[in-house]
């Protein structure tokens, strides 16, 4: 936490490729103990806004990955990532189990090394799902960051949706022209 008591995030760590666990990391580093609930691995059609973003046709399929990021046992961040099956199936990526060294490192291994990264965010009104998962009293503001992570050719592989509560939350992005 930052003297104002913002929680301020950065997200090189999780997108270098380089293994390791970045949340139990940026956790620990904010005084606190990071896990994850892994709440569901499967193979689905790609929602329109996933096809985009990797890339691929409306209903091509993609395997998700969706998880409940936790801070000391509560819920602060839930992260859906989509992957293109043609990459991902039959890999660590399909499987329901935490992955050694993290989903980044596992593309690196796979011939997918990130090469550029493009992020969007917003903010708006938390559903009430969302509010109730959280914990949070509605109307609550949430920030919604989407990641889309390229590789060789500017070849997408890994689009994610991270949603957290937009009290106390920041984000830091240092470029380097």
């Amino acid at each position: 936490m930052s003297s104002d008591g913002q929680w301020t995030s950065v997200s090189l760590p999780y997108v270098t490729g380089e293994p390791g666990d970045a949340w139990a990391a940026e956790a620990k580093a904010h005084g606190g103990k990071g896990t994850q609930r892994l709440v569901a691995v499967d193979t689905r059609p790609a929602p329109e806004f996933v096809a985009r973003a990797l890339g691929l046709q409306p209903g091509e399929e993609v395997v998700l990955r969706s998880r409940v990021m936790l801070l000391d046992d509560r819920p602060v961040e839930l992260v859906d990532s989509y992957y293109p099956a043609s990459i991902a199936r039959d890999t660590r990526l399909a499987e329901t189990s935490k992955i050694p060294g993290g989903a980044v490192a596992h593309l690196v291994t796979l011939g997918h090394p990130p090469r550029r990264v493009v992020e969007d965010v917003t903010a708006r009104i938390a559903t009430p799902a969302e509010a109730e998962e959280f914990g949070l009293d509605l109307p609550a503001a949430i920030v919604e960051l989407s990641r889309v992570i390229l590789s060789d050719n500017d070849q997408p592989v890994e689009a994610s949706v991270m949603l957290s509560p937009a009290d106390a939350r920041r984000l830091r992005y240092e470029i380097t022209p």
